[in-house]
């Protein structure tokens, strides 16, 4: 890599892609991009960091530039055609990551669940004991120029983790998901099998998937878990309302004694494959502890807001295995609570693939409210409608509107969930000003 060179991003306010391009500009690389004007949460960070974002032109292409497409974008993108009149050769966004790797040891996390948090607890707890850069899926990236490690979210869509060969690994399940591209669950534990074939030193996988338990490489594999036959066991465990304790026992013996501040016994599983991840490469156990303390979270993952008495938690989840996590995890936090769930799904062929299991996992709400489903760029519309999965419930639900968010006023001074991928957000932001014209003197 060259300090002289510009690295511009096609697509920069996706979440790897700005998680990249922060990664270099902190490692004084030069760094630019271009990207709909369409405000999305990952830009915050890009200009605060002052990288340039531009609006999508041609003309933003430059002779002496190395050029990373994002992968949401095709090679008949104007900026795309335009660097190939230039004769400049284009790096998609995992190929460039997945050489960019080779310079460090470096961990990654994969599974169809989980990465994000599960990847950000990772870098937390490395980078506070050794250099580490890292790139997270919330568009969180930190690049050092004396790292020693890298750790990174293993994005299994379209088998994108395909050029990565890591050192280490978590896989933490195998699940259907990506129905526009993976064809079954097979399909899926297909590609996740190659990507294992793929990682160098060590393989910590969850026990208790019965795919994972299949998993072939030449790696040696490590299984966490709650069960005696897994190699690193959550013991002991106590889930509290400000977080989770628990031991982990290895080899007959318990290696340490850890607390997380999240929630959902997920969440524990995820603190143990980093513990294990963390033994095996030769971390101070003691060390991980401390920092695991001081996990913060994650962007959009159980992020918690207070108005008035009533709370609010913002979540990326948008498949069922994550909705049960999501309301499990609220369920510990909040035991006196009722919980709300607001769910959008998050484009027509997952709805269509998963609906019935939408339905059961949102009866783990006590009342659910549901918005009209989000398509993207690939899939701007399909055969279901919202009104289709309101049918599944049989505790029954509301459709509700942006412009009509007061129905869930029902819930004032309890628990409200909006998960989904899509723009959830404007249907919180729309509830928020109307529960707060609602309270004493707009508090």
């Amino acid at each position: 890599m060259n300090k002289e060179t510009t690295y511009f991003f096609i697509g920069i306010k996706g979440s790897g892609m700005s998680a990249l391009a922060l990664i270099l500009h902190e490692m004084g690389y030069k760094v630019a991009g271009s990207d709909v004007e369409k405000y999305f949460f990952t830009q915050k960070g890009l200009e605060d960091a002052g990288v340039e974002v531009l609006p999508f032109n041609a003309e933003n292409i430059k002779e002496d530039y190395e050029i990373i497409l994002g992968n949401a974008f095709k090679l008949d993108h104007e900026e795309a055609i335009r660097a190939k009149e230039l004769g400049i050769v284009m790096q998609r966004y995992h190929e460039f990551v997945g050489k960019f790797m080779d310079s460090y040891t470096s961990a990654g996390v994969a599974g169809a669940h989980g990465k994000t948090t599960t990847t950000g607890l990772l870098s937390h707890v490395f980078k506070g004991i050794v250099p580490t850069s890292f790139l997270i899926g919330d568009g969180t990236g930190h690049g050092d120029e004396n790292a020693k490690y890298f750790t990174f979210e293993a994005d299994e869509y379209e088998r994108h983790f395909m050029p990565y060969h890591p050192d280490y690994s978590i896989m933490l399940n195998v699940d259907f998901d990506h129905p526009d591209y993976y064809t079954s669950i097979d399909d899926m534990f297909d590609a996740m099998n190659d990507y294992a074939k793929n990682v160098k030193k060590a393989i910590f996988a969850y026990g208790e998937d019965p795919y994972l338990r299949k998993i072939t490489s030449d790696a040696r594999i490590y299984y966490y878990g709650i069960n005696k036959e897994d190699d690193f066991q959550a013991v002991n465990i106590e889930r509290m309302t400000t977080g989770s304790k628990f031991d982990v026992l290895h080899e007959d013996k318990i290696i340490g004694t850890f607390y997380v501040p999240t929630f959902g016994l997920h969440n524990v599983l995820n603190a143990t494959a980093v513990v294990a991840l963390a033994y095996i490469a030769g971390l101070d156990l003691e060390k991980v502890a401390e920092q695991m303390k001081t996990f913060g979270g994650v962007k959009r993952r159980f992020s918690e807001k207070m108005i008035g008495n009533t709370t609010i938690i913002d979540d990326f989840a948008h498949h069922p295995t994550e909705i049960m996590a999501t309301l499990d995890a609220a369920r510990q936090r909040y035991p006196h609570k009722k919980v709300a769930a607001v769910f959008q799904p998050h484009t027509f062929t997952r709805t269509i693939a998963l609906m019935d299991e939408f339905a059961q996992a949102l009866e783990l709400a006590d009342e659910v409210y549901l918005a009209e489903i989000y398509g993207s760029a690939r899939e701007a519309k399909g055969d279901v409608d919202i009104s289709d999965l309101a049918k599944k419930l049989s505790k029954g639900s509301t459709i509700i509107t942006e412009e009509d968010m007061s129905p869930v006023l029902k819930y004032t001074d309890e628990v409200i969930v909006f998960m989904g991928a899509g723009d959830i957000q404007k249907f919180e932001f729309a509830f928020e000003h109307l529960l707060s014209r609602t309270l004493p003197n707009n508090q």
